[in-house]
């Protein structure tokens, strides 16, 4: 089997986190709280993605709910470089301790677990009282070792962040479901 495919049946064997994740995402969303995410290079993209998938819509056409991805925002981050220094490790913990709220939801994505920036947001959001998760490779590593759950996949860079889109769809699949659920009810 590919790099890719153990990658993907590792993913697989998630599905109850997913599922679980997304369910808890609907309720706390349904009540008002919102989703913050992060990411560094590729990482950062498939964040964005899953905001953008929370605030219009993943297949469902549904009211929007609140999703905030941290690094777009490019004047926070070149203002906290400036004003801090480029190798600043806080630029995502400023912003995760200025928006999150208690039962928020913070997911960060990191290939390997090992970003110092996501590992000091993870602690920003635990002390803002939300609720933490992370997407990294191979377990443990820093990011895994500080959140209140994590999704950890073996492989390489590549082929983890390849699987942390498809976890990001999952996702975005089970909360719409979740919410339609709850509809019907």
């Amino acid at each position: 089997m590919s790099v890719l495919g153990d990658t993907l049946s590792a993913l697989e064997r998630q599905a109850g986190r997913l599922t679980r994740w997304g369910a808890t995402l609907a309720e706390r969303l349904s009540q008002g709280q919102r989703v913050l995410t992060a990411g560094n290079g590729g990482s950062a993209a498939e964040a964005q993605q899953f905001a953008a998938e929370v605030v219009g819509r993943y297949h469902d056409d549904r009211a929007p709910l609140s999703a905030i991805a941290l690094h777009p925002d490019t004047s926070s981050l070149v203002a906290l470089g400036d004003e801090y220094g480029y190798d600043y490790a806080d630029v995502f913990a400023r912003q995760v301790t200025a928006h999150a709220r208690p039962h928020d939801v913070v997911v960060l994505l990191s290939a390997n677990g090992r970003s110092h920036n996501l590992v000091r947001a993870a602690e920003a959001g635990i002390r803002a009282g939300a609720t933490v998760w992370a997407m990294t490779g191979s377990c443990p590593n820093p990011l895994a070792n500080v959140v209140d759950d994590a999704l950890c996949l073996p492989g390489t860079a590549a082929t983890v962040q390849e699987a942390h889109l498809v976890a990001v769809h999952i996702l975005a699949a089970t909360l719409e479901s979740a919410l339609a659920a709850t509809r019907a009810s």
